[in-house]
């Protein structure tokens, strides 16, 4: 089983990766995105039916871990193109307005489920033969998936719980990315505008594979927005910095995982800071 859903999960983000870059509509994105992850979903479902699970530990970690892992990305596509389809166009209040009710209802949401948000968030196991294998369903307790009463072999009491907690975490901080950027362009109205960054003298004088590669792993790291930045964003902002133009960015993406040495120019950031801060003690 781990075989073929590390292939699913790779062939999924690679997917995913190249509407990203490729699709600068942001409904149209999600769409396509919401097309690429059912695909994935029914190949998933397909495998399962025809295979059976070596124990319950093994279940669980399906209909726990790796189906809501999946599944959550369905949740949230929908969502953001429901969220983005309905978005008033006017003024920066009334949009603010809009996207902060949004986030009341996943407020409103956790506060309705909060008995499960603790025992998931807490990592707690003991209720996990109840919540997470097929047929051991404890009807006293709450159900949220109804994908249990029609469709028994690919759902479990709790696992859609957990696929829209995930879901919901990634909305959170794409609505409030949101809500702070139109503060910002409130306040500033000038504010993304290439030409503001396009008199800047910073030239990026490395190759643009090493800027790429640097990219890439500043949105790995969650170190913007915990992760809830697009690499589209990214570029678009790196291009603005350094007045420099990325194509093919995904292409060069490919390129630097089969290097022999995929992190050269982050390594090559490491051993100049080492012997900077040597130099200077």
């Amino acid at each position: 089983m781990n075989l073929f859903i590390t292939k699913l999960n790779q062939e999924l983000n690679k997917q995913l990766q190249i509407i990203d870059l490729e699709e600068t509509n942001l409904i149209n994105k999600a769409q396509k995105s919401i097309a690429c992850v059912k695909n994935t979903l029914s190949k998933l479902k397909n495998f399962i039916l025809h295979y059976t699970f070596k124990n319950d530990e093994e279940e669980i970690l399906f209909f726990k871990e790796i189906k809501p892992g999946i599944f959550s990305q369905l949740i949230y596509y929908t969502k953001l193109n429901n969220i983005e389809s309905k978005r008033p166009i006017g003024s920066f209040e009334i949009q603010q307005k809009y996207l902060l009710n949004e986030l009341e209802k996943l407020t409103s949401y956790f506060n309705s489920h909060l008995e499960f948000y603790r025992y998931y968030r807490m990592k707690s196991t003991f209720l996990d033969d109840k919540l997470f294998v097929r047929g051991r369903e404890d009807f006293h307790l709450h159900l949220d998936n109804m994908m249990i009463y029609v469709d028994s072999e690919f759902s479990t009491s709790q696992d859609y719980m957990v696929a829209k907690i995930m879901a919901n975490d990634r909305l959170e901080v794409y609505l409030k990315t949101e809500i702070d950027a139109l503060s910002i362009k409130a306040n500033n109205p000038n504010w993304g505008q290439v030409g503001n960054l396009g008199s800047s003298s910073l030239q990026w004088t490395e190759s643009k594979t090493a800027l790429v590669e640097l990219i890439y792993a500043l949105q790995a790291s969650t170190a913007i927005n915990k992760g809830g930045v697009d690499i589209r964003e990214l570029v678009a902002l790196f291009e603005q910095i350094f007045n420099v133009r990325l194509t093919d960015v995904y292409r060069t993406y490919l390129e630097i995982k089969i290097r022999a040495i995929p992190t050269k120019f982050l390594d090559s950031l490491k051993v100049g800071l080492v012997k900077k801060i040597e130099e200077d003690l």
